[in-house]
């Protein structure tokens, strides 16, 4: 194969998904991984690609930079709700559940309303408000009781900072949904936001298991501060099955979208 078909071959894969492994692409081609990583410092010159370690991303994959709540919540809906649907299956009526802030974790809400005598703790406004808005109305028993730390309010909508670190480190969870910004299976799970990475660090030391949620395009995306190793999660549950490398690190949950652009052969 000719270097321009690698290129493009590579290429194609990152338009498809938010990143690619030397290891993975090096054995579709048909090459050596040596020559996986020039063709990929040749893209990165280019301005096609970020190489990173062990692969490469999208331009701008390796952000820095927070999106709003608002701009998120529509992108992506049908895999949160499967998301959403995977996580829940590990909770159990009387537990206590920490949930991290994001629209990820947002999908969690008309889920959780479901479950008899849960109390959820968390650092999401919008989270703790469509909860009370479900519950409206509703006998004491039937509600959650919902928990929401104090602090400084992210782009996100979640609280952070001392106020909300000191809250979630006083308690204790069964099991925590932490959603993020990326997971990568050598950067672990990462936030362009400092303080959340110190908040989200407390919800990873105050829960029995630490269970993170992250669709597809958070896979193999690196940010600014990391939170925790993925080895440090008893499961990832996202909407399209990542690599070994994953797998090799912690449970895996996948309840998979169908493509729409894949065509159906006979």
């Amino acid at each position: 194969m000719l270097a321009a078909e690698r290129h493009a071959a590579i290429l194609d894969r990152l338009a498809r998904q938010p990143a690619v492994r030397v290891s993975g692409l090096a054995v579709a081609l048909g090459v050596s991984e040596m020559t996986v990583r020039r063709d990929i410092d040749i893209l990165e010159a280019r301005g096609a690609l970020v190489r990173v370690h062990g692969g490469a991303v999208r331009p701008g994959s390796l952000s820095s930079v927070e999106a709003g709540f608002d701009a998120n919540r529509t992108r992506g809906g049908e895999a949160k709700r499967r998301i959403a649907v995977a996580a829940v299956s590990l909770l159990a009526p009387g537990m206590t559940v920490s949930i991290t802030g994001g629209t990820t974790t947002y999908a969690l809400a008309p889920l959780l309303a479901r479950i008899q005598g849960l109390t959820v703790i968390t650092n999401s406004l919008p989270l703790a408000d469509e909860l009370h808005r479900l519950h409206a109305g509703s006998p004491g028993d039937a509600a959650p009781q919902v928990l929401l730390s104090g602090g400084q309010l992210t782009p996100s909508k979640a609280l952070v900072g001392p106020l909300a670190t000191n809250a979630i480190a006083s308690l204790r969870a069964d099991l925590c949904f932490m959603g993020a910004h990326g997971v990568d299976a050598d950067a672990g799970i990462t936030t362009p936001n400092l303080a959340e990475a110190e908040t989200n660090r407390a919800f990873a030391r105050t829960c029995g298991q630490l269970v993170v949620l992250a669709d597809a395009s958070k896979l193999g995306v690196v940010s600014l501060a990391r939170v925790s190793g993925l080895d440090a999660a008893a499961a990832l549950v996202t909407d399209r099955q990542p690599g070994d490398d994953y797998a090799a690190r912690t449970r895996i949950l996948c309840d998979p979208v169908p493509d729409p652009h894949l065509e159906e052969r006979p």
